[in-house]
């Protein structure tokens, strides 16, 4: 699926939806427990949690590679691990605040 910035998916084994905030383009296989994700509006076929991609997905946390190049926002959570091409999408952390000495 060719990704742009602003499109909004939905998985096909939960309740999840995300918004895409940043990619670099090209082909990906963006999945939530195991299965493709579904561009919103669409209805793709209900399917079950994949053995091994079992986890969770939160509202308001945004999902990255560990690239940094795809970045997710959840605004909707729901059970399922994010996953592009294979490769889990692991939770952002917050940048450190500069010290005020």
């Amino acid at each position: 699926m060719e990704l742009k910035a602003g499109d909004r998916l939905h998985s096909a084994v939960s309740d999840t939806e995300v918004i895409v905030i940043k990619t670099t383009g090209g082909n990906v296989t963006l999945t939530c427990g195991g299965l493709p994700l579904v561009p919103a509006g669409e209805n793709g076929a209900r399917g079950q949690i994949q053995p091994g991609q079992e986890g969770e997905v939160l509202l308001g946390k945004r999902y990255v590679d560990e690239e940094d190049t795809l970045e997710l926002l959840c605004t909707k959570p729901g059970l399922g691990a994010l996953a592009v091409d294979g490769r889990p999408l692991g939770l952002k952390s917050a940048k450190p605040l500069p010290s005020s000495d």
